[in-house]
């Protein structure tokens, strides 16, 4: 029997156009309505995972890219996450729901009662994905922009926060003693007097503490000042690497060392690798699929060069195919990161069509170099990484009924029978559940 992995979605198009630009469309699903993100949301849970994830990103970009972004509904429209968050938990039980929140759109104070609430209303389910997009910066103030390790700052301090007025209830302070109708004694509550680098605050907070612990802390970030935030706050860490043992050993040491910096535990970070598998139903339907992409067709450029324009917010569908990409097109708002991840090993002399290529092509899973295959060839993959002490993974997708079901209907039972996907949930909410094992 294998050692058993946490599981969660990354709802990758966020509360946005849900099957856009598939044919699954057709399901007439309307995506502003809650209906079918808590049909999703019941799958999940009974297929046994841990948790759903909210991708958001509240800003249409700059003015000269918005029309890249909305025109295929790559990057917008989005609908507020958190807002989404309580009719997930109205479906459903024991899946914990984690929208992203940006500590630049709201103050601590106000984020520390809102985020309390849901805590309650969930059942103690709620999480909480803390990102540090500084492109939406100017929707919230006219601050200057801050850098990226300055918005790292402004985030710690933002949760460092939050959290003391979570704890501004000490222990004793509720009392709920109908016999002397006393509900709280106020002497057990502190005053929480912040005055900081990016906040100014008093306490303490108007909601009760929890029961069942704070809500989860997830962060994706992957540079050094990402690493070290998630290492001093995060309880899930969304990680993005090569799935090959070095890699995966070399990222865990990462996190770990980092946690162990700032005087917690290894285990206290659940990592959890993004992966977005293609499950088809043989061997041979996925090395058709593999072969067949090995030389797409312009049609097929142009469809992934729409989507790297929108997230890279630099329109490429205008330029040469057979031209080097030259990087002086992508402006100052374009992280270094999200460039490299287009031009990855080629180099910056190579054609534009060989970048985009390498994005259109898929690989098997039964020999490591892509994700497409059969649910026996990903589960062997699961197993796999259970064995380099993974904790679990992170499929990626949007929330359309038919995408859960494609991906989800021959792998869970598999799974399940392996050991690596639990039958059952614990008592005590999301943090129940994460240490489960």
């Amino acid at each position: 029997m294998s050692r058993p992995q946490h599981f969660g979605w990354f709802l990758a198009r966020g509360f946005g156009p849900q099957g856009w630009g598939y044919p699954s469309l057709d399901w007439d699903y309307d995506w502003t309505r809650p209906e079918i993100y808590q049909e999703a949301a019941r799958t999940l849970e009974q297929a046994g995972f841990d948790l759903v994830i909210i991708e958001d990103g509240p800003s249409l970009g700059s003015p000269s890219t918005i029309d890249l972004r909305v025109r295929h509904a790559f990057g917008g429209p989005k609908h507020d996450p958190l807002l989404l968050a309580p009719y997930l938990f109205q479906a459903t039980k024991h899946l914990g729901v984690v929208p992203t929140v940006n500590p630049a759109a709201s103050l601590p104070f106000t984020s520390a009662r809102q985020f309390a609430t849901l805590q309650h209303l969930s059942g103690h389910r709620l999480g909480l994905n803390v990102v540090t997009d500084t492109g939406s910066a100017r929707h919230f103030s006219g601050a200057a922009q801050l850098g990226h390790d300055e918005a790292y700052d402004r985030a710690e301090e933002w949760l460092d926060g939050i959290r003391a007025l979570w704890r501004s209830w000490d222990d004793g302070a509720l009392v709920l003693d109908r016999d002397s109708d006393v509900y709280a004694d106020g002497s057990k509550l502190r005053p929480v007097q912040h005055r900081g680098e990016y906040y100014s605050f008093d306490g303490p907070l108007n909601a009760i503490p929890f029961t069942d612990g704070e809500p989860a802390i997830v962060s994706p970030g992957g540079s050094g000042r990402g690493l070290g935030f998630a290492g001093a706050n995060s309880d899930v860490q969304l990680a993005l690497a090569p799935l090959n043992e070095k890699s995966v050993r070399a990222y865990r040491k990462k996190i770990h060392d980092a946690a162990i910096e700032r005087g917690r535990r290894p285990e206290d970070i659940k990592i959890l690798f993004a992966i977005q598998p293609v499950i088809v139903s043989s061997p041979e339907e996925a090395d058709r699929i593999v072969a067949a992409s090995a030389h797409p067709d312009d049609a097929a450029l142009e469809q992934i060069a729409r989507k790297q324009s929108s997230d890279l917010e630099t329109d490429l569908t205008g330029l040469d195919l057979d031209r080097p990409l030259d990087l002086s097109i992508f402006g100052a708002h374009v992280s270094r990161g999200s460039i490299q991840r287009l031009i990855g090993d080629r180099g910056e002399d190579a054609p534009l069509r060989a970048h985009l290529t390498a994005l259109v092509r898929a690989g098997r899973i039964s020999d490591r170099s892509g994700f497409v295959g059969t649910a026996a060839e990903f589960a062997d993959l699961i197993e796999e990484l259970g064995e380099w002490g993974n904790d679990g993974v992170l499929l990626w997708g949007d929330f359309h009924p038919v995408t859960l079901h494609r991906t989800l209907d021959e792998l869970v039972p598999i799974l399940r029978r392996r050991g690596i996907l639990r039958r059952e949930y614990a008592d005590g909410g999301l943090q129940a559940n994460l240490r489960a094992f």
